[in-house]
């Protein structure tokens, strides 16, 4: 049974573990350039390298949650950002860079949502729903928290000092996961025992179609995601926005997703998974055109960063809770683990892709081409939604 003070301890590890994994780039990208007399492209590229790391890992982590539980894949996850962001701190060469990002990348796939939406499945099943929610509350504040708190660090102590505590902060993390339920749900089954049937949950047309679309959201939704945790500062700035007002406006992105998931856990409990997948989508490419319609107004920048935090922050909750309604929760880990692959690698290719457009077509091209992804996810979010109603 998972008791209330495990999914509060959860909400709060990921806040802290997505601080200071995911979003540091974003933060500290800028000053690694300039210290270390980097291109964008350079420095970014290790960011790709860890989600591509993530992409790699993706299906054996899955499995292992689904195996042996959340508890301890999540620890190792913590012990290996804390050696990752030391790794970084004290880098002086390509090798030492880009090896730390390859253990962040082995630490977020273990410790970020998606391993904790899998263990949060195993223990509690198909009414994992609320407790996804509810964690992704606090976690959807970690750019608000951390990205003033990593300017602030840095102001202090420099990039690498910050760095250092950042390391510390990943290891903070470490009783939470240490002391989360080993037991598992009672209709799940083992995934050492032979069960064929569990193989490909649902296997069938409608449900490879149903594989084929939650794939493309997230894939493009997780892209996007990665795009902006590494630019967004950097298109504001060049909008004509000061840094620390950039900062500060892009952290407005964090309040967003907790605002939009608040209201989820709320007024959303009658809400179908796929419904509320569709309204996100909605306002994906809608926020991007505020964005770009807006130029460099702080209002408008402000209402673009609350309202795509908001929209990213409802399909944060959907990749979770759609595998409930669609597919075999039973084997939800190794099997979401591997319709992960390709959002991995495309929000591998996220990073570098938008520090090429925004370094020779600039800011009001990287937010064109948000726009095109969005409308896509949106998309593939309304053929889902049609499907469903057709099938039923």
């Amino acid at each position: 049974m998972i008791k209330r003070r495990h999914i509060i301890g959860l909400g709060l590890s990921q806040l802290i573990c997505w601080g200071v994994s995911f979003y540091l780039i974003g933060i500290f990208g800028d000053l690694i350039m300039a210290d270390l007399d980097w291109s964008r492209t350079t420095v970014h590229a290790g960011f790709s390298i860890a989600l591509l790391v993530m992409a790699v890992t993706s299906p054996m982590i899955g499995r292992t949650v689904d195996r042996i539980g959340g508890g301890p894949v999540m620890s190792a996850g913590s012990v290996l950002c804390a050696i990752g962001c030391a790794g970084l701190a004290t880098t002086h060469s390509l090798a030492t860079y880009y090896g730390a990002w390859v253990c962040l990348g082995v630490a977020m796939r273990c410790f970020l949502y998606d391993a904790a939406f899998a263990a949060l499945a195993r223990i509690v099943g198909p009414e994992a729903r609320r407790p996804i929610a509810h964690i992704t509350l606090l976690g959807g504040l970690a750019t608000t928290c951390f990205w003033p708190i990593g300017h602030f660090l840095s102001e202090a102590l420099g990039w690498r000092g910050a760095l250092l505590v950042y390391a510390f902060l990943a290891l903070s993390t470490l009783p939470v996961y240490l002391t989360l339920p080993k037991n598992r749900h009672a209709d799940s089954v083992d995934i050492n025992d032979n069960h064929p049937e569990l193989t490909f949950p649902n296997a069938g047309k409608e449900k490879l179609i149903y594989a084929f679309l939650y794939t493309v959201i997230i894939a493009l939704g997780n892209a996007l995601n990665a795009g902006m945790s590494a630019h967004m500062i950097s298109i504001m700035t060049e909008l004509g926005l000061g840094a620390a007002l950039a900062v500060s406006v892009a952290a407005l992105r964090g309040i967003g997703q907790s605002t939009a998931r608040l209201a989820d856990t709320l007024f959303g409990r009658r809400v179908h998974p796929i419904n509320l997948n569709l309204l996100a989508a909605t306002l994906v490419p809608l926020s991007f055109t505020i964005g770009l319609a807006g130029g460099g107004y702080p209002i408008a920048a402000a209402v673009f960063s609350f309202s795509y935090g908001g929209s990213y922050g409802l399909l944060t909750i959907t990749r979770g809770t759609l595998p409930l309604v669609l597919f075999d929760y039973r084997t939800y880990g190794s099997f979401v683990g591997k319709l992960l692959v390709p959002s991995f690698i495309l929000s591998a290719a996220a990073p570098f892709t938008f520090a090429y457009v925004i370094d020779d077509f600039g800011a009001v091209a990287a937010l064109s081409l948000a726009i095109s992804i969005g409308m896509v996810i949106f998309a593939a979010s309304l053929a889902l939604m049609m499907m469903k109603r057709h099938n039923k």
